[in-house]
């Protein structure tokens, strides 16, 4: 049977953002993979047959030279069938949304062309789709009407455009002109991979029965969220218009919660805090969004609010509930408007949550608590919360992703997709052995006692306990053709956020399993400061992101080398984003590792303060300074700072259009190392930004876990004819 390699991304496909059709009996959803010769790779033996034309082809060519990937909306039938494709191979598709008739699906996409997605429009029953809007700006957050006659969208347009008119319909030809000189006048002005360019995120709507015309509904220099239809018409979105207008909207988590009625008029029901505010409606008039608080508001969990009309009071059902609601996933309400569904993360998984909720005017909360309904043991990514069945896309230890159906209480589950059936039938997967160990002592990682004050003091701590005792969680993946007397050495994965968590399955599927193919031992943990296991062990690398979390990190590497399988005499380190930081700290501040790989890394916290996009908050939530409070700390915690301490060959790998983590706190380390003679290299991937690992281009993804695993090979003793990379 054959083993996982880096190439093998070429074949692998994804779902997301499952969709229920409005009579139950089928889920629309997103399949990714990457596009090869200009044709799909398909592995997955789902059925083909497509609403609209499409062809195959095989692959074939350098796997690192592939630079497109393939986003196609297909449907499933609860029935048992295949899923089949729905729109064309061409281009990337995204939001695949059902009419409220369930006799078209409204869809954004680029067509295969080299312009923003627009909306597009389905029939269900067979056709051709057809292309409702012309805009500048590229639409998403798509929401039906309940008339089924009206698509909302949010699209990012220029003060200029909006003059103009420019913003409700442009030419193909349209074009907008680089800024030259750029002239910046915002605290954020670019994220992602792009500039904002003075540009700001607008609701609109296209009103299908009116020969598609486009019509904007939010004015002025305010950057608007995801939009929601409620009752009678009325929508629903959030405004990042602080109430103190000399407030900067960019500096603060604020945001203005408004209704719409279908007269035009606007109202601010309430104001909240959140990084991103997604509104859901009940027929009350009840909206559910996630909120965080604004002081300190890394180190906090997310909840769930709830604006009540009849009262005016926001309640937050989810107060007993010791778990952060995943701020990038969505926010519903289901069945009979009587529960909010979320994704939390929750001890290694990412599951789908059901938060009681009480009507509108009601003076007690629901007698029930939030329970989990799917997903212990697998990663959720999305959901569908309708009458009768919830739709998720979820991975686990032996795939890396399909879409599953249950009923809204999380009972009759049911997989409705093997998209990788073919490639997995012929692939020896490893099955991650589940660990948990104790925290580690991180006074052994600071250089005195004196630093283990400095982790409290400053600007006032985060109201929770800090958390020094906790059992930590982790996996152990073995070579699948490792025999019982052999062992094999251990690559430690760390993973980013800081506030975020793995899972034995989730986005690290393929590097994880390729590692292990490779011949490695991979050991990856949720040490603290990871979401997922409370508020308190989330807080509790206030102030020391490198001794708390590089403790339990070390605690995980003694704790693995007992097993037979370790190798304990080569350890290598690798990990991005606060991975990056905490791999280049560690090996900054132990010998333990023969050769580490950190990539998109934060090396130098103050110019990452000031090149950075919103993430600048870290450095004031996590640490309570900025660089000018107090310099000499924040150089103190910063990896580069500490280049003349790291010997072990270190291989740096960055996005060059990575706006949040930018590229010159690697160019600082990587001078760093190379004035200290410490073998190293730095590999800059052109047009990719932080997302590289999880979306980037197929060929960069190929490029990165080969280049992750030949440097470990090379500075390793168990693989022959394998030179050093340097």
């Amino acid at each position: 049977m054959k083993t996982v390699d880096a190439e093998d991304y070429l074949e692998l496909a994804t779902p997301s953002d499952p969709r229920v059709s409005p009579d139950g009996d089928a889920v629309a959803f997103v399949r990714r993979t990457a596009r090869v010769d200009d044709h799909e790779s398909d592995s997955g033996g789902s059925d083909d047959e497509s609403g609209e034309d499409g062809a195959d082809d095989d692959t074939g060519g350098d796997a690192t030279d592939v630079q497109d990937v393939e986003a196609s909306v297909y449907v499933v039938d609860l029935g048992g069938e295949e899923p089949r494709r729905f729109t064309a191979a061409a281009g990337v598709d995204a939001e695949p949304r059902w009419s409220p008739s369930g006799d078209r699906i409204a869809f954004a996409t680029d067509r295969g062309e080299d312009r923003a997605p627009d909306v597009w429009v389905l029939p269900v029953d067979g056709g051709e789709a057809r292309r409702v809007t012309s805009v500048p700006g590229g639409v998403s957050a798509l929401a039906w009407g309940p008339d089924g006659e009206r698509v909302a969208f949010l699209q990012s347009t220029t003060a200029g455009e909006r003059e103009r008119g420019d913003d409700l319909a442009v030419d193909d030809d349209y074009e907008r002109e680089d800024p030259d000189p750029r002239v910046v006048d915002r605290t954020v002005y670019r994220a992602a991979q792009s500039y904002t360019d003075g540009t700001r995120s607008h609701v609109y709507v296209a009103n299908l029965d009116r020969d598609d015309a486009v019509t904007r509904v939010t004015d002025g220099e305010v950057d608007h969220t995801a939009p929601a239809w409620g009752p009678e018409g009325a929508l629903y979105f959030g405004a990042r218009d602080p109430a103190d207008e000399d407030a900067d909207p960019d500096d603060t988590t604020e945001f203005a919660l408004r209704r719409r009625d279908p007269d035009g008029d606007v109202a601010t029901l309430v104001r909240d805090t959140s990084w991103a505010p997604r509104v859901a409606v009940a027929d009350d008039g009840r909206v559910a969004y996630a909120s965080t608080p604004e002081e300190r508001g890394t180190l906090r969990q997310a909840d769930v609010h709830v604006y009540d009309p009849e009262t005016g009071d926001v309640r937050v059902p989810t107060a007993g509930l010791d778990r952060t609601v995943a701020g990038d996933g969505p926010v519903q309400f289901g069945p009979g408007d009587e529960s909010v569904y979320v994704l939390t993360p929750d001890a290694g998984s990412v599951v789908v949550r059901r938060v009681p909720v009480a009507p509108a005017g009601a003076s007690e909360p629901p007698e029930e608590d939030a329970a989990v309904v799917v997903g212990e043991d697998a990663h959720c990514s999305g959901f569908d919360a309708s009458a009768d069945v919830l739709a998720f896309t979820a991975s686990e230890w032996d795939h890396p992703g399909d879409v599953f159906a249950a009923t809204p209480r999380g009972a009759e589950e049911t997989r409705l997709s093997t998209l990788n059936r073919e490639y997995l039938d012929e692939r020896a997967v490893v099955q991650p052995e589940a660990l948990s160990f104790p925290a580690g002592d991180a006074s052994a990682l600071r250089a005195d006692d004196g630093d283990a004050a400095t982790a409290t003091a400053g600007s006032d701590s985060v109201d929770v306990d800090r958390v020094d005792d906790a059992s930590v969680q982790g996996w152990l993946f073995t070579p699948p053709e490792l025999g019982p007397e052999e062992s094999a050495p251990l690559v430690v994965e760390v993973h980013g956020g800081p506030h975020a968590t793995w899972t034995g399955s989730g986005t690290m599927w393929h590097e994880f399993q390729t590692l292990a193919a490779a011949g490695f031992c991979v050991f990856a943990s949720n040490p603290r400061g990871s979401t997922g296991y409370g508020e308190a062990f989330q807080a509790a690398i206030e102030r020391d992101w490198g001794a708390v979390t590089g403790a339990d990190v070390l605690a995980g590497v003694d704790h693995v080398r007992e097993r037979d399988a370790v190798d304990d005499d080569e350890l290598f380190l690798a990990g991005g984003s606060f991975g990056g930081y905490m791999t280049a700290w560690l090996l900054a501040h132990t010998d333990r590792f023969d050769a580490g790989v950190p990539q998109r890394g934060v090396y130098d916290l103050v110019s990452f303060y000031g090149s950075t996009d919103a993430a600048y908050k870290l450095v004031e939530d996590d640490y309570g300074e900025t660089p000018w409070t107090d310099p000499t700390f924040l150089a103190e915690h910063s990896p580069a700072m500490h280049a003349d301490a790291i010997d072990a060959p270190t291989l740096l790998l960055h996005a060059e259009a990575d706006y949040r983590v930018p590229i010159g706190g690697a160019e600082l380390l990587y001078r760093g190392l190379r004035k200290h003679g410490t073998p190293t290299r730095l590999v800059r991937y052109p047009r990719e930004g932080h997302e590289l690992s999880r979306s980037g281009e197929p060929g960069h993804v190929v490029d990165r876990i080969e280049r992750i695993r030949d440097w470990f090979r090379g500075y390793s003793t168990a693989f022959e004819d394998v030179d050093e990379p340097l």
